[in-house]
């Protein structure tokens, strides 16, 4: 049987990862293949409970360094007990933020020190990387008013979207800057076009990418 590819879909607050996320769901799984669809961090009951603690707002101050090495305890156990055995038995798995999102926040956001970041990435990871990882780009203010939106719509505001603007332009250009240097890795969507647009786009990547 063979192995099944691993797409991770990246990007800052408001650019639209939850609605082009399903979509690309039910396009593979029309093709007949499994999906697994999956986020970060999360994915497992005990790394959803490590989320919880992550995004929670709280009076308690959180230290970059404990931020960082909770995101990885929690990808920790998605990789071991959902990556790695739905790769194994074919299935294509598409994970709602992965490494590169540790590298844009916690790294360009939060000022973590990138070589301790790639230290806990070859400790926890053992060499697994995306096939593909699909970067929905927007500038910063266009992708904020959209998580505002969506936030007076639904109620929620986690500790991450409570930061400045500051915070989300570092995060964006580390983004950016990620995918510069891995470019074969990596296909960047103009997430500011519209729904259907971008849909057209992350298939057109993925055809050319993973299909071919």
């Amino acid at each position: 049987m063979a192995a099944g590819k691993f797409i991770t879909i990246e990007g800052g607050e408001g650019v639209g990862k939850s609605t082009q996320i399903a979509a690309l769901r039910d396009w593979l799984g029309s093709r007949g293949l499994e999906v697994v669809l999956t986020r970060e961090p999360g994915g497992t009951p005990r790394a959803e409970r490590i989320r919880e603690l992550l995004l929670e707002p709280s009076a308690e101050p959180m230290p970059a360094t404990c931020e960082l090495l909770l995101m990885f305890a929690a990808r920790s156990s998605h990789i071991e007990n959902v990556i790695r055995p739905a790769l194994a038995r074919g299935a294509w798995v598409v994970c709602d933020r992965f490494t590169d999102s540790t590298y844009a926040y916690q790294g360009a956001g939060r000022g973590v020190d990138l070589d301790q970041i790639a230290m806990l990435e070859q400790l926890v990871q053992a060499g697994l990387r995306p096939d593909l990882t699909l970067l929905l780009d927007a500038p910063v203010a266009t992708a904020l008013a959209r998580a505002q939106s969506r936030n007076l719509t639904f109620e929620v505001t986690d500790r991450f979207e409570q930061e400045r603007r500051e915070f989300f332009e570092r995060v964006r250009q580390g983004y950016l800057s990620r995918a510069q240097q891995q470019s074969t890795r990596f296909a960047v969507i103009d997430a500011t076009a519209g729904l259907d647009a971008v849909g057209a786009a992350i298939k057109a990547a993925v055809e050319q990418r993973l299909f071919r």
